[in-house]
């Protein structure tokens, strides 16, 4: 199963990948290394085929949302602190950022795919002035944070 991060605002968020540093533009499939290949992607919840918007989890209060596999993320007790963790913590931590300053309020949420409607383990509501590093936004599987300007 795949671990994902989802995130809902009254506005309208960003899709596509951040982070990845190909060798090339004629070459955007090519990499020099790991860390190189080391992204994000975000989905957003529309579907373009039946021009429906759906929701990712019963738990957002938001209709625009976006969500994001776990391929270079990890839950809080599985986290390496390498570079690509360094690397993809601090998009994550760009990402949301620019989200507060378009929309002053995003969810935040975490769980294993199909799993979306399970029980929150722990909700929490925090000001963003209070995430101090990009390490600070590891959660806990089915972690659930309101997160504020």
């Amino acid at each position: 199963m795949t671990q994902y991060i989802y995130l809902a605002s009254p506005l309208n968020l960003p899709e596509g990948s951040y982070g990845l540093n190909p060798v090339s533009p004629e070459q955007p499939n090519v990499f020099e290394t790991e860390l190189d290949f080391a992204h994000l992607s975000f989905e957003n919840n529309y579907d373009s085929e039946t021009k429906v918007r759906f929701n990712y989890s019963p738990h957002f209060s938001f209709n625009y949302q976006v969500a994001c596999s776990y391929n270079f993320l990890f839950l809080k007790d599985c986290l390496k602190g390498n570079a690509i963790d360094e690397k993809c913590l601090g998009l994550l931590h760009s990402y949301i950022g620019n989200a507060l300053q378009a929309s002053g309020i995003v969810e935040y949420f975490t769980c294993w795919n199909g799993e979306e409607a399970l029980p929150i383990t722990n909700k929490r509501s925090i000001q963003w002035v209070n995430i101090k590093t990009p390490y600070d936004l590891v959660l806990t599987d089915r972690e659930f944070w309101e997160i504020t300007l």
